[in-house]
Parts: C-alpha cells; sequence; structure tokens
C-alpha cells in the first residue's frame, strides 16, 4: 500500500515540476509579447531559464516575424514537457 502511495507522491511531483517548466515558458512568451524590460533582472531570469528548458525547440521553426518564432519554439516546448510530464504522472497513478 505505501508503494501507491509513493508513486502517486511521485507522479504528482512530476506533473508539478511539468507544471512549472510549461509556466516559465508560457510567461516567457508573454513577456516577450508584451515587450518586457530586458534589463529587469525578474525577466532575464525568465528569459534565462526558459532559454534553458526550450533549448532543443529554439529556432526550430524559420518564420519570418519574430514573434512567431518565439511562439512557436518555447510554445511547443511548454506544450511537451506538460504532455510528457502528465502523461508519466498519469502512468504512475495507475501503477
Amino acid at each position: 500500500m505505501s508503494g501507491y502511495s509513493g508513486a502517486n507522491q511521485a507522479g504528482r511531483v512530476i506533473a508539478i515540476v511539468a507544471d512549472i517548466m510549461a509556466l516559465i515558458l508560457g510567461l516567457w512568451i508573454l513577456m516577450y509579447l508584451l515587450d518586457a524590460n530586458s534589463g529587469n533582472d525578474f525577466v532575464q531570469f525568465i528569459h534565462d531559464a526558459a532559454r534553458w528548458l526550450a533549448g532543443w525547440s529554439h529556432d526550430l521553426f524559420t518564420f519570418d516575424e519574430a514573434w512567431a518564432r518565439v511562439v512557436a519554439g518555447y510554445g511547443l516546448a511548454a506544450i511537451v514537457y506538460l504532455f510528457v510530464g502528465h502523461a508519466i504522472a498519469g502512468r504512475m497513478h495507475r501503477h
């Protein structure tokens, strides 16, 4: 019984981590679109974290408009993290 509870807890942690990762990516997309002050430390922190999280999908698309590249590249990473994180969490919950 305690293994089942541990799996549920681990699944919850994975889902929360995936949500936080997606939140950071979504926050960066929003900050980019709203032209947030790049000199602000918080904005820079979010940008650095999002760039690291989306390293594999950053500039994956070659749209002419920079905003479209940001939305597509960082948005894809956010969706993948949500999907994979919640899929793993759901699988852990069932077992």
